[in-house]
């Protein structure tokens, strides 16, 4: 199987038996689940749910091609095997697992920058990654320590010119109060982008809290 790495890499939302979120995964992950029947593909049309397959969608992926591959906007990404372009699905449910794993939202810069939406918490300006850092809102000087509620997204200026200070002491207050997230805030970004639309129905803060992988 080959395929551009934006569509061997694009993220498949995982279900367990019972129709919970559990997880997400690349495209490749999710097709070697496929193959191996340890999963089927949930196809949302309309509100309605259909599952299939390995060969089902394969044999569907081929009719849809036909009209897709070449459309500017297609609704599938594609990748090519030897026979066939193969569409990546968006959702997989997994035919013999029913558990919910215990694993809280961590604790990382890549979570932080999520929650705040790559935004300083400062001056409010959107940053890439790499013009941000993280502030201690109670600098360790003084006794802040690493937690959700003291970690926040900052830019390079505003983390200069706050200093050891606290927000109060250089008069620099928070755009937000920094709260640990319910579930996972990088999945958050992504079910806030059309093509993961069909992802929301799925998605329920009283059990999401799975790392993005």
């Amino acid at each position: 199987m080959t395929g551009s790495p934006t569509a061997l890499n694009s993220h498949v939302l995982v279900l367990n038996k019972l129709w919970m979120a559990i997880r997400v995964v690349d495209a490749r992950k999710a097709f070697s689940m496929l193959v191996r029947d340890m999963a089927e593909v949930i196809r949302v049309d309309d509100g309605s749910y259909t599952g299939h397959g390995f060969a089902d969608w394969a044999e569907l992926s081929q009719a849809r091609a036909e009209f897709e591959i070449h459309e500017d906007d297609p609704a599938y990404e594609y990748v090519q095997t030897v026979r066939m372009h193969l569409a990546v699905p968006k959702i997989i449910r997994l035919l013999g697992y029913d558990r919910l794993p215990e694993q809280g939202v961590k604790l990382n810069r890549r979570n932080i920058f999520a929650r705040d939406h790559n935004r300083c918490q400062y001056c409010g300006k959107h940053f890439s990654t790499n013009e941000l850092s993280l502030d201690h809102v109670i600098p360790r000087s003084q006794g802040g320590g690493a937690s959700w509620a003291n970690l926040v997204c900052c830019c390079v200026g505003c983390n200069s010119k706050k200093g050891g200070r606290t927000p109060e002491q250089a008069r620099m207050p928070l755009i937000r109060k920094p709260v640990k997230p319910r579930r996972n805030p990088a999945i958050s970004l992504r079910v806030g982008h059309d093509k993961y639309a069909s992802w929301r129905n799925f998605l329920d803060n009283a059990y999401w809290s799975v790392e993005l992988k």
